[in-house]
């Protein structure tokens, strides 16, 4: 069974070096999205963030999980 890791905003905003204040206006419920990657615990008002969703998508989206072939001429060859 595998943990999961849950984070305050300034907890987030220290991980992934975004300030708060951009987590709360222009992430969560656009890029961040309840359910997947956080929770309002027995229906409070406070946010819980999941790390390890927020991560895996970070890495899926960013292409660091996407395998790459440099080529001679300075390009990369998406496999």
């Amino acid at each position: 069974m595998t943990e999961t890791t849950y984070l305050t905003t300034d907890e987030l905003s220290a991980r992934i070096k975004y300030d708060v204040r951009t987590i709360r206006e222009r992430l969560k419920d656009s890029v961040l999205l309840e359910g997947k990657h956080y929770v309002r615990p027995f229906g409070g008002r406070k946010i819980l963030f999941v790390w390890e969703a927020i991560e895996q998508d970070m890495r899926a989206l960013s292409g660091v999980d996407r395998v790459a072939i440099p080529l001679a001429n300075g390009g990369v060859l998406h496999g």
